[in-house]
């Protein structure tokens, strides 16, 4: 359990030191590329809802209502770009490590089934009441005999009273 609390505080600082560095990459390199293939720095994209928008000097709108839908975008894109690089520089070589880890730990030897034991149980009461009975041929009988799983009890659905309905 200690491991795992360790392993995600380590994330939590390593993502969140990372997501500075794509905010970054966004703000100062792909902004200004839109603005150099659009008409303007991507953080100043709006679109105006009512009535005709003003804008002051300081950028601020004075006049009407204006959705800045461009710091969403870049925001979205700080989003998508920090979880491309975390999933398939984090993720992916973490599994890969971890699958090659169980392939050199070998196959997991599985525990019997409950049916298998009530089987092996059932089997080894026949042979002990066959053996103290006798080796006869009513025990070389029941050994050769294939026996049917046992099937599941299920509770009554009277309430687990006992008593008839």
């Amino acid at each position: 359990m200690r491991g795992n609390v360790v392993e995600l505080a380590v994330a939590v600082v390593v993502g969140t030191a990372f997501s500075k560095i794509v905010d970054a990459i966004v703000k100062g390199f792909i902004n200004p590329l839109v603005g150099a293939i659009g008409t303007q720095d991507l953080d100043q994209y709006r679109s105006c809802l009512k009535g005709p928008c003003r804008i002051d000097s300081s950028g601020e709108v004075t006049e009407g209502v204006a959705v800045s839908w461009g710091p969403v975008l870049s925001a979205t894109l700080t989003f998508v770009i920090t979880a491309a690089v975390v999933y398939f520089l984090m993720i992916l070589p973490m599994n890969r490590y971890k699958e090659r880890q169980a392939a050199k730990a070998g196959p997991v030897e599985t525990p019997p089934t409950e049916v298998e034991l009530l089987g092996e149980i059932r089997d080894a009461l026949v042979a002990q009441r066959d053996g103290a009975n006798g080796s006869g041929p009513t025990a070389a009988a029941a050994a050769a005999t294939p026996v049917a799983p046992v099937a599941p009890v299920t509770p009554p659905r009277d309430g687990g009273s006992g008593a008839p309905g």
